[in-house]
């Protein structure tokens, strides 16, 4: 619904990165062929799942291309806050005009519309309450990270996901690096001890974070161009919203949630008009005694885009990383691995290539949603611990069950 144009720095490497979409590329194209004749309830054999799409900015659009041009999904809705940006988008992937919907009741126009899917990518804070109106409504869910800003919003998309398992319904949470090949092994690996127990693990994240102008007189301003990635309260922060990347992945190698966090944060630049931090770091501690470190920078000092994770055994390390390799280094057993590349692109076609098929299968166990709450729950934690630099407990967190809001005077309806 509300409108996101990605703006990076200049990536080096060829191929479409993360970093390097974030400047403003363009939408890429998918094609999968059809598995089954029955794609949802009451539809007819080989006739595409009906889709609508909440939030046109940069991600948005580039999803929305890749879903224009697979063989299972059909565009039928649109919906952002901006209406200019639904009209835009409303004509380029050829929706019907009565279906494209702006301001902020645009989302649930679109989703009384009837659409058999909904992807969702807006602004976080926008997630639990249109997760809830899709899954009440019946809608299989594609959903972006990170899952909310707040604790009370990761809980309610944990109970939206348990309910849309049990109405049958797909539910998935896109993050990109565990779907990627050989960190899928690598990680597996570690599991089956190849590095022996893993005794500590580091995650990292480095970048030059989001444009930060001075507020106006409503957020509308703020809902443009990821500005609102360094307010909490619309993004979750630099830390929720772009280290959750990392973290995610070095939870996937321990294969639990920390028992607690703490470290420090702090502003870092003089020209800051949000309320996020963009220097972190954090140490977190596990039921084992495991110990993870995290570093998280967000300063635009020239330091390149890097995201991934380390962890160490007496036998070895694994190294996983966004851009860049991904392998096994061991004393008896390694996994030469490779090297991971376009994954920001790569990532997305895979999802929804496992979207697709989940529905079409009849798969409704949903396991992303789960792990993608604990990890945003675990960002959360290491956010709350930086900025009260203090020791925090997982079930101090839930217990407060922080929950923020947003002043939307002033924007349409």
């Amino acid at each position: 619904m509300l409108s996101k144009r990605l703006t990076e720095k200049c990536r080096l490497r060829k191929g479409i990165t993360r970093r390097s979409f974030m400047r403003g590329a363009g939408a890429a194209t998918l094609s999968f062929t059809i598995m089954k004749p029955s794609l949802v309830s009451g539809t007819e054999a080989n006739s595409r799942i009906e889709v609508g799409c909440i939030g046109l900015g940069g991600r948005g659009t580039l999803i929305a291309g890749m879903l224009k041009e697979h063989k299972g999904y059909q565009v039928t809705s649109v919906a952002d806050y901006f209406p200019e940006v639904s009209i835009e988008a409303g004509e380029k992937f050829e929706v019907a005009e009565k279906r494209r919907f702006s301001g902020l009741s645009g989302y649930q126009k679109l989703i009384d519309s009837k659409v058999d899917a909904v992807f969702c990518e807006t602004p976080p804070y926008c997630f639990p309450e249109h997760v809830t109106a899709a899954v009440n409504a019946g809608c299989h869910v594609y959903l972006a990270k990170p899952v909310a800003c707040d604790v009370s919003g990761c809980l309610t998309i944990a109970e939206m996901g348990k309910k849309a398992t049990e109405t049958k319904k797909v539910f998935l949470v896109d993050f990109q690096m565990p779907t990627d090949p050989f960190i899928i092994e690598a990680v597996k690996r570690v599991h089956k001890g190849d590095i022996g127990p893993v005794a500590m693990v580091s995650s990292f994240y480095t970048d030059d974070g989001f444009r930060d102008p001075p507020k106006s007189e409503t957020i509308e301003s703020r809902l443009r161009h990821l500005i609102w990635v360094n307010d909490v309260n619309l993004g979750g922060g630099m830390i929720v919203n772009a280290d959750i990347h990392a973290i995610d992945a070095a939870l996937r190698v321990v294969g639990s949630r920390p028992l607690s966090a703490m470290g420090c944060s702090r502003v870092g630049k003089s020209d800051a008009h949000g309320d996020t931090a963009y220097v972190y770091s954090l140490t977190y501690q596990f039921e084992n005694g495991l110990i993870m470190n995290h570093q998280g920078e967000h300063l635009r000092n020239t330091k390149r885009f890097t995201c991934g994770c380390f962890a160490y055994g007496p036998e070895g390390y694994l190294e996983a990383n966004y851009e860049g390799k991904a392998w096994v280094h061991g004393n008896r057993k390694a996994y030469r691995g490779g090297q991971v590349t376009n994954l920001y692109v790569e990532g997305i076609k895979r999802n929804l290539d496992r979207f697709y098929n989940s529905i079409v299968g009849g798969m409704h166990d949903n396991p992303t949603v789960q792990s993608s709450v604990n990890s945003t729950l675990a960002t959360i934690l290491g956010r709350q611990a930086a900025s009260r630099n203090t020791k925090v407990t997982w079930d101090q967190m839930i217990k407060e069950n922080e929950k923020l809001e947003v002043d939307f005077t002033g924007l349409k309806e």
